[in-house]
């Protein structure tokens, strides 16, 4: 018996069905099916999908355990580079891209646990052929340079290796991969458009093109040396020579702002950074313009997020997945500060950006300076923020009320996250953490100059710690 093809033929052999296992057809039976379906009154659409897929589980579990090892190590890697990004837009934008491939590790853990790989297995994972690669990404000489292998090298390459999976795993048996990868492709469609459109946009301001081609090339390479994002494609020799050869990869310490800017880091009081106050002291119009421009300097907490996950990689997913969430909800803040200073009648850029806090972050140790953002920064706005919005809802200022009960929401819930993540950095106790933190930050505001040196024999207090800083 043969088995004819969909188009008549009867060359089409189907290596699901065989000759070893025949059909026990019952013509009354079939004949009787034809006839209900005959009778049957509506016509679906049909589902073109087919039972057929080039991997078995086991395939499928090692290609998306090697998606799911570069989309960490992209958001690790991201983060690394939060301080020592300038440019106000890309650090933004670069706050958001953090947690998409945060979130496409989460998905594709997710599906791997699903196929019986084991969450400590999959934790645990590493491969030194593509921790080299992100290695040498992050090696970059500049921001330009690590944007091309970012999103066009190895943004791009993932993008085709999701497309390409889709369509070779089965669409029917493997559906659940292939909405996961669908919903992480939402992502990257606007990711990678606007990584292009950056690099174009650093190519007209002055930076040198061929230096960008050549570096991509580079990156490809080393790329394909490794056989891809799947690790099964044909392999070429490895580039030579590789930066991280000649000096291995650092983060850098100190917080970088453009052209644009003007900064101040010696306080984080916005009056002694101005030089005078620009309305009277404990006036709403104060508060109002000190709310407004914390949010737009968040931007420091974009580059603390980013960089206390690159501090902490591997020692815990979930406490990356959520700095990786809390770096996003903080990109969000300081676009809200941002274009509510807009929608106030203010460039943002003629007003001072206070960088005492990245400052003083910057070179410390996760946990204290975990302990400072969220004990005494997130903390301390939560102190604050119920009456600020109830004085903007009586003076019937509905653009400050709407964006500080957004800002509210993120921040108790940053508090209720912190105190978890801070437990995976330290084993400190909570008494013995704040101690300490404001021991540092005490040494940090003397080295600035916040704090005169014949002041520096106490610590601050956590109400004065709260107010140099100015969070």
């Amino acid at each position: 018996m043969s088995i004819k093809s969909r188009s008549g033929g009867s060359n089409f052999k189907d290596p699901y069905r065989s000759e070893e296992f025949p059909i026990a057809h019952r013509e009354d039976e079939r004949e009787a099916a034809r006839q209900r379906k005959k009778d049957f009154p509506y016509r679906f659409p049909k589902d073109r999908r087919q039972l057929h897929g080039k991997f078995d589980v086991r395939e499928n579990a090692r290609r998306l355990l090697r998606f799911y090892y570069f989309e960490r190590r992209l958001a690790q890697a991201i983060g690394a580079w939060t301080l020592t990004i300038p440019d106000f837009e890309v650090k933004v934008e670069c706050g958001r891209h953090l947690f998409f491939h945060a979130d496409a590790s989460k998905n594709l853990r997710d599906r791997l646990y699903e196929q019986e790989t084991s969450l400590r297995k999959i934790d645990e994972y590493r491969d030194e052929e593509i921790d080299r690669f992100i290695e040498e990404l992050l090696s970059a000489s500049d921001t330009p340079e690590f944007l091309v292998g970012l999103h066009q090298v190895a943004g791009k390459a993932l993008e085709t290796t999701y497309r390409h999976h889709m369509d070779d795993t089965d669409s029917i048996a493997d559906a659940p991969t292939i909405r996961q990868l669908k919903r992480i492709l939402l992502d990257y469609e606007p990711m990678l458009e606007w990584g292009e459109e950056a690099t174009e946009a650093y190519i007209d301001g002055g930076v040198d093109e061929q230096s960008l081609v050549n570096w991509q090339w580079h990156l490809q390479e080393l790329l394909t040396s490794i056989g891809g994002i799947t690790g099964a494609d044909k392999r070429c020799e490895e580039p030579s020579p590789l930066r991280i050869e000649e000096k291995p990869f650092e983060r850098g310490v100190e917080p970088m702002r453009d052209s644009r800017f003007q900064t101040f880091k010696t306080t984080g009081d916005y009056d002694v950074g101005d030089g005078e106050p620009r309305f009277q002291k404990e006036t709403y119009a104060a508060e109002r313009l000190r709310f407004v421009r914390t949010q737009r300097d968040e931007v420091d907490a974009i580059e603390a997020f980013g960089t206390f996950l690159w501090d902490i990689r591997f020692m815990d997913f979930q406490a990356e997945y959520d700095l990786a969430r809390i770096t996003w909800d903080e990109t969000r803040h300081t676009e809200m500060g941002h274009r509510t200073l807009q929608t106030m009648g203010y460039d943002p850029f003629e007003l001072p950006n206070r960088l005492t806090s990245s400052t003083c972050r910057g070179p410390m140790e996760p946990a204290y300076a975990m302990a400072e953002i969220n004990l005494f920064g997130e903390v301390g706005v939560l102190k604050t923020i119920g009456g600020f919005i109830k004085d903007a809802e009586e003076r019937n200022d509905r653009l400050l009320s709407h964006v500080a009960d957004f800002i509210r929401s993120d921040e108790r819930t940053h508090v209720r996250k912190g105190q978890t993540i801070i437990k995976v950095m330290t084993d400190l106790g909570m008494q013995d953490l704040e101690l300490r933190t404001r021991e540092l930050f005490t040494e940090c505001l003397v080295s600035l100059g916040a704090i005169s040196k014949d002041m520096d024999v106490f610590t601050v207090s956590r109400e004065d710690l709260e107010e140099l800083i100015g969070e």
